[in-house]
């Protein structure tokens, strides 16, 4: 089944993805995104413009789109938004979404405080967890999940380190590394965290 899913999940650069669940089209934070895809669901994790892009979502977003986003995001768009916080669970045209917390321990540019948002969707059966933009936390010990999209690039998240730290913490069947090759960090740190992860967890580099 994983296997299978893979072959539906499209990464679009940074810390964006799309992922086919038959008819319908999950996007997760697109940005500078050039194969263009209406999108059923749209899935942000926080306000920055790289995450939150509004051109980028308008480009994919069609009237009976559904926006899953937390409140400072919401702000800024317009159309079906769901609002969201940490421990919130909805369903959206028969996708199960689960928001789970995303922040720095040791930086300040995702404060906990602003209640930013990981997701957990779980799609044809297969748990699905994108970490927004996170550091390793101890929430990460009690997430579920069969594909982990980590991210890798260090600075404003988590390391190569800490994300090979968070694979052992969430124990998923497939590790995917992102937000890397467009702001900060380069495809050297998902190779290094391939590396790292051999013979512990399988991982899936894609290309653009």
């Amino acid at each position: 089944m994983i296997t299978q899913l893979l072959k539906n999940i499209k990464w679009l650069g940074h810390s964006g993805f799309r992922i086919r669940s038959g008819q319908t089209v999950i996007v997760i934070d697109p940005y500078k995104v050039t194969d263009i895809v209406p999108a059923d669901i749209i899935l942000i994790t926080h306000p920055h413009f790289d995450h939150c892009s509004i051109d980028d979502i308008r480009r994919i977003q069609k009237p009976s789109s559904v926006i899953v986003t937390e409140s400072d995001s919401a702000e800024k768009l317009s159309g079906d938004i769901r609002i969201v916080a940490p421990g919130d669970k909805l369903s959206v045209y028969g996708i199960q979404i689960e928001a789970v917390r995303a922040y720095n321990v040791n930086k300040n540019f995702h404060h906990k405080g602003k209640n930013w948002l990981g997701f957990i969707i779980t799609v044809d059966t297969i748990r699905i967890y994108h970490a927004g933009d996170t550091d390793l936390i101890p929430e990460m010990e009690t997430f579920s999940a069969d594909i982990a999209m980590l991210p890798v690039s260090g600075t404003y998240v988590m390391n190569v380190e800490a994300a090979v730290e968070a694979v052992k913490l969430i124990q998923p069947t497939v590790a995917i590394p992102m937000h890397y090759d467009l702001i900060i960090g380069s495809t050297r740190d998902a190779i290094e965290f391939k590396k790292a992860l051999e013979g512990l967890c399988d991982v899936v580099i894609f290309s653009t």
